[in-house]
């Protein structure tokens, strides 16, 4: 009994590859187009994707593109191939708004790009254009099915950016370019006005500006040492009773000392 069933298994398997094959093989697209389909629906997106490859440019403009190219691009996305994904599902989306599939496609499209975005430490390009994708995804079908997990993943995308933007600036201040910190601080604050590292962030720009003013010239150290004062001022502000309120009151005492030399 065993033998047998494995004997049918494998009779359909054989049957399968070579209905494949012969459809691969043939010079007519509507028995590759029948194929493929077949094997899209069998799940067997590999073989789908190859037949898809063949005639996709011969339905281009044609009746039944719409479902050749749909499925094209699902067959991407089954696949994880997300770069290719998301260019024919997006071009799906464009070339048929009214099909009932536009928004599924059009989302999916977005999740790609989100799909592509990487670790916050790396290069932030892919996760920005992600952003935008599903942003414009959000802004497009405000009623969708898909608007929970769109928010999701634009939250989760913009919390990388955030992270990425937090670690750069700290990290010139780790390497004690105490400038750049500043400026970077500044620009992160600005950017993300809600973010979760900002008593951190106030922190290390006080930080920073104190070591810069504390190690000036004379001829800068007086603008310097305001300077530091004022970041000192934004952190009580924004927590009085922040967790580097020790280490911040100690600096302030230096400031004010080294102050009172230009107030002579």
């Amino acid at each position: 009994m065993k033998k047998l069933l494995i004997l049918i298994v494998l009779g359909l398997t054989l049957g399968s590859c070579s209905e494949y094959q012969k459809a691969f093989r043939s010079e007519d697209t509507e028995v590759q187009k029948a194929a493929a389909i077949k094997m899209y629906e069998k799940q067997k997106y590999g073989k789908a994707i190859r037949l898809f490859e063949l005639i996709a440019p011969v339905y281009k403009g044609k009746a039944g593109e719409e479902n050749v190219s749909y499925m094209f691009g699902m067959a991407y996305y089954n696949t994880k191939q997300f770069y290719l994904a998301a260019y024919q599902l997006e071009s799906f989306a464009s070339a048929y708004p009214r099909d009932p599939r536009n928004e599924e496609a059009s989302f999916l499209a977005a999740k790609c790009f989100a799909r592509l975005s990487p670790v916050y430490s790396l290069d932030q390009t892919d996760t920005e254009k992600a952003i935008y994708k599903m942003q414009d995804f959000i802004d497009r079908y405000p009623n969708s099915t898909y608007m929970a997990e769109a928010n999701t993943i634009a939250k989760e995308l913009r919390v990388k950016l955030e992270k990425k933007a937090f670690e750069v600036a700290k990290q010139y201040n780790t390497i004690e370019d105490y400038k750049a910190a500043q400026v970077a601080f500044d620009l992160f604050l600005s950017d993300f006005p809600g973010t979760v590292y900002k008593e951190e962030a106030l922190y290390l720009k006080l930080d920073s500006a104190y070591k810069l003013a504390v190690n000036s010239v004379p001829s800068k150290m007086h603008e310097r040492l305001l300077n530091a004062k004022a970041a000192y001022q934004s952190l009580v502000k924004f927590k009085a009773d922040t967790q580097y309120k020790t280490k911040a009151d100690d600096m302030l005492a230096t400031i004010d000392k080294e102050l009172q030399q230009f107030s002579k």
